[in-house]
């Protein structure tokens, strides 16, 4: 047995931390402090600390699992993966190329993106494809392509914020979603630097604030174009940043000064008082960011919401600037690399265009097929699940648990559950995984090697540390014995390295360009930011390598003319105001110690010990009327369903508003209840905002 450490990423959030894995007796991994990478420095949060337990044979899938007689049985792989080829090819014949779905996950490594997204085109033919991502990050990648002209998380590494003079973070509560995240804010506050956290809650995040603003959920586009209103009227515009950098300053600017600032109170709740203070320290010091996260992402308005914070930069002159900018802190482990190789609907690998013939062409060679053999682009996400079992007669899912983690989840049960055959390749028997007719247990993030991509667009290598339990195989094998199986002999190698080589032939070119970048270097390196080409700069000595980039559009952004350009956006209701009805706003969110749809962190006991289960936030005045008690049982009832967790009463929330964490399933399943109204952009569910009423309970 291996007794030496070995350097490697944790396998949960989008800040991919570094730690030290050392083989211990029974299969699993000892973790250690990893002081060298500069995002947590060795620091881990209770997640990272315990994702070995999820390790072990008591709680992981080591079978394959068929369904006789509606119950799961153990099998062999060869008659499992017979199965599913004999099912797909059944499904191919009776319904089409599209009668078969594909929907991955936004955890999956670089390398098993690219190949599910290749596997479903190129053996499937199908364009039903998406992934669980869609509902991470989605509006802010509509909104920063239309903007910038390309979409990375952050355009800047996270160690420049404690260098910048304001952070203004909206719907982002990352002491608890990401821990080891919270010191930079902290730094930024060590050297003079402000805090201004927009959110409904006063969460562990806003507690460190130097203003916290309180929105009514749903309406940061309009508190956004109320600061952007306020900026006009003080004179703080950058004229010559504006005039020299972006277009579509007359159209946005005409659109914000519609928003006057008691308008903007009368619709957030934020006070005008608290509107002005938040442009002066924004606007006093030369340098400023602005971050979001689910909280204005997650809407069905989320790409204009997006857009709204992305002028306010524009309009100010901090993007494209050091230590200024616009970014969005990506959720999921891969969230990034993950939609940029082609398991989203509408992507090729490289972050191409799926309807770009350019990109098909050059695709289309790595591949050696024919360009016109490539379907089109599909459903995104959630139009995805909904046509399962009518359109959609068998799905293949990896990495993913849409039973918990769906909006309008008991609608999305049903129709996973009409499917003619469910495959899930998945680590653990997850709730969606339950209802599988076949069930293959595949290798976890040290088990195995791959790249990631962290918010910061620093592509990692994760390395395997120990040998997976007999009877366990790679998502990469799965996809090889079926595309064999279903007549596609090559083009689907079970070596990490050797995908990554062809993905990075695939992304040459494209906007994540990872040609430049290879194993040998992610390794001596610490990772490497894309786009990085194969070909150095042109200003560097001819055969040098490419460095990477850490920092974007300092010189231009990637629109054909270098230009930024601004969103003409006007606020505009939620997709369902409350009414006497259903007279409360319900939002959702995470807690610390659990993890989305909890699959693996819910198999822990430390985290269970601290995240036992779901609750209802909800303020003293709303349960003094509904006549609650700390730890009743309460109902929280939508259009879509209901769903019961005990009363935890606080004032941190308003008193329009509950709150629910979303990890678990059963009676406390939040996303029962939520709404799977889309953005008609980024095709985004309005997760974070739906009407609601409240019921006791009888015990």
């Amino acid at each position: 047995m291996q007794t030496s450490a070995t350097p490697t990423h944790c396998p949960y959030c989008a800040l991919q931390c570094g730690m030290n894995l050392t083989p211990v007796p029974g299969g699993t991994v000892e973790v250690s402090e990893r002081a060298d990478f500069p995002v947590n420095r060795g620091a881990l949060c209770g997640k990272g600390r315990t994702a070995p337990a999820v390790l072990s044979n008591r709680v992981r899938l080591t079978t394959p699992l068929v369904r006789e007689g509606g119950t799961l049985v153990p099998a062999g792989w060869d008659e499992a993966l017979d199965r599913i080829a004999e099912g797909l090819r059944r499904t191919r014949t009776e319904h089409g190329p599209d009668g078969v779905g594909v929907f991955g996950g936004g955890g999956l490594t670089n390398e098993k993106a690219y190949a599910l997204g290749k596997f479903a085109r190129v053996v499937l033919g199908t364009s039903q494809i998406d992934y669980n991502g869609r509902f991470c990050m989605s509006s802010a990648a509509a909104a920063g392509t239309k903007a910038f002209g390309l979409d990375r998380g952050l355009p800047f590494p996270l160690e420049d914020i404690p260098r910048t003079g304001c952070v203004i973070l909206v719907g982002s509560n990352l002491a608890e979603t990401m821990p080891p995240a919270l010191r930079f804010f902290s730094e930024l506050k060590e050297n003079g630097g402000t805090l201004i956290v927009v959110d409904p809650r006063r969460t562990r995040t806003a507690e460190q604030a130097d203003l916290h603003l309180a929105p009514r959920p749903g309406t940061d586009l309009a508190l956004a174009l109320g600061l952007l209103h306020l900026v006009v009227a003080e004179g703080r515009v950058d004229e010559a940043y504006v005039q020299e950098r972006t277009d579509g300053w007359e159209e946005a600017r005409a659109a914000a000064m519609a928003h006057w600032p008691e308008q903007v109170e009368r619709i957030t709740g934020v006070s005008v008082p608290q509107l002005r203070e938040a442009v002066r320290l924004f606007c006093a010091p030369e340098e400023a960011m602005v971050l979001t996260a689910r909280g204005p992402e997650q809407q069905s308005k989320g790409t204009d919401t997006v857009g709204a914070w992305i002028n306010l930069c524009l309009a100010t002159g901090r993007a494209g600037r050091p230590r200024s900018g616009y970014g969005c802190l990506t959720g999921q482990g891969n969230g990034q690399g993950g939609r940029e190789h082609g398991q989203k609907a509408d992507q090729l690998p490289g972050y191409r265009k799926l309807d770009d013939p350019a990109a098909r062409r050059h695709v289309a060679e790595v591949w050696g097929v024919d360009p016109d053999a490539l379907p089109g682009p599909g459903r995104s996400a959630y139009e995805l699940l909904d046509a399962l079992g009518t359109d959609i007669r068998s799905l293949l899912l990896m990495g993913s648990n849409p039973v918990v983690s769906a909006p309008r989840a008991a609608h999305i049960e049903e129709r996973i559950r009409s499917l003619d055959l469910l495959v899930v390749c998945d680590i653990v028997l997850s709730e969606t995984a339950a209802l599988a007719d076949i069930v293959l247990p595949v290798t976890q993030w040290a088990e195995e090697t791959g790249t990631t991509t962290s918010l910061e667009g620093r592509v990692l290598l994760r390395r395997q540390a120990i040998t997976a339990p007999e009877g366990v195989r790679s998502d990469l094998e799965v996809l090889h014995e079926l595309a064999d199986r279903l007549g596609v002999e090559k083009g689907f190698p079970t070596d990490p390295e050797e995908v990554f080589e062809e993905l990075r032939r695939a992304s040459a070119g494209g906007p994540a360009d990872y040609s430049g970048i290879t194993y040998r270097r992610l390794a001596e390196e610490n990772g490497v930011f894309w786009p990085c080409p194969q070909d150095s700069p042109g200003e560097e000595p001819a055969g040098s390598v490419h460095p990477g980039t850490p920092r974007l559009f300092l010189d231009r952004f990637a629109t054909a003319d270098g230009r930024a350009r601004f969103a003409p956006v006007s606020h505009r209701a939620i997709a369902e105001e409350p009414d006497e009805e259903y007279p409360v706003l319900l939002t959702t969110g995470r807690v610390v110690a659990q993890y989305q749809s909890g699959a693996q962190t819910r198999r822990v006991d430390e985290l269970n010990a601290a995240a036992p289960g779901p609750f209802v936030e909800l303020h003293p005045r709303l349960a003094a009327r509904l006549g609650a008690a700390e730890g009743d049982p309460v109902a929280v009832v939508s259009r879509r369903g209901r769903a019961v967790a005990p009363a935890r009463i606080t004032t941190a929330i308003r008193p329009d508003t509950v709150f629910m964490p979303f990890h678990w399933p059963g009676e406390g399943r939040a996303n029962t209840l939520t709404n799977p109204a889309l953005d008609p952009t980024s095709k985004m569910p309005e997760f974070k905002a739906c009407a609601v009423r409240l019921e006791t309970v009888r015990t």
